[in-house]
């Protein structure tokens, strides 16, 4: 399983925000490209980076702070909010995003998905939001009335080449992911499941460890890396004992 940590860009400043809430927001740090550099110089193997204002603005709005993580980092990047067609997917892997993530679009639009698959196979990512099973959208301001399990499987077999599955509720909380939720979505589906929202501690990391047999590949994290209360070094040690 891999730990991949999270820089969430927000008026070109690195934050974390509590269940998504815009103003619920912590700034972390100023310079997003020097987060990205200290979570590869301990280890990352990608990073997960989220335009906020592009969520919500629905179109990229931290081009430069991207740029600049690219030019500053070695590992890939994958890169969501504001992916709305597929000139905006072609744009990102153009300048050296690894995967771009197609989160809203999925459900207004999932030909869109289809098409970006054919056209960049391996390289697109579902990012499915859930609040109580029910995915959200729109920076998760608006909650529909579609199960995630239902929206992922309108994407097998199209080349996704993962499902980025974030619990709202639990998201910036530090509460521990949602087990239960993340297995079933997995077990649902062959797609690579990527854990994100509540992971706190390394024993999140290991209750995430046995789900890696129904298919969950990857785990996200971001405020407890950022304050301090998950080492990332120690937890990419222990989720690659799984591999052992």
């Amino acid at each position: 399983m891999i730990v991949i940590p999270a820089v969430d860009i927000k008026n070109g400043k690195c934050v974390r925000l509590l269940q998504g809430r815009m103003d619920a927001e912590t700034v972390f740090s100023d310079d997003p490209a020097a987060m990205a550099k200290q979570w590869e110089d301990e280890g990352a193997e990608i990073i997960h980076v989220i335009d906020l204002d592009g969520a919500f603005e629905k179109s990229p709005r931290n081009l430069i702070s991207i740029k600049k993580i690219l030019e500053a980092i070695k590992v890939d990047i994958q890169v969501g909010g504001g992916i709305r067609n597929e000139e905006t997917v072609r744009m990102f892997l153009d300048i050296g995003v690894k995967r771009v993530i197609i989160g809203t679009e999925a459900i207004r639009n999932p030909q869109l998905v289809k098409d970006a698959c054919k056209a960049f196979p391996g390289q697109v990512v579902v990012g499915i939001d859930a609040l109580h099973g029910r995915v959200a959208i729109e920076g998760w301001a608006e909650t529909t009335e579609v199960m995630a399990a239902d929206l992922a499987k309108q994407f097998e077999d199209c080349g996704v080449a993962a499902i980025n599955f974030t619990d709202i509720h639990r998201d910036g909380m530090q509460t521990g992911p949602n087990i239960e939720e993340t297995k079933k979505l997995a077990e649902a589906i062959s797609i690579p499941v990527i854990a994100s929202g509540g992971v706190s501690t390394i024993e999140d990391i290991k209750n995430l460890m046995p789900l890696e047999a129904a298919g969950v590949s990857g785990v996200i994290t971001g405020r407890a890396l950022y304050s301090g209360t998950l080492n990332l070094k120690e937890a990419i040690a222990i989720s690659k004992q799984g591999l052992a």
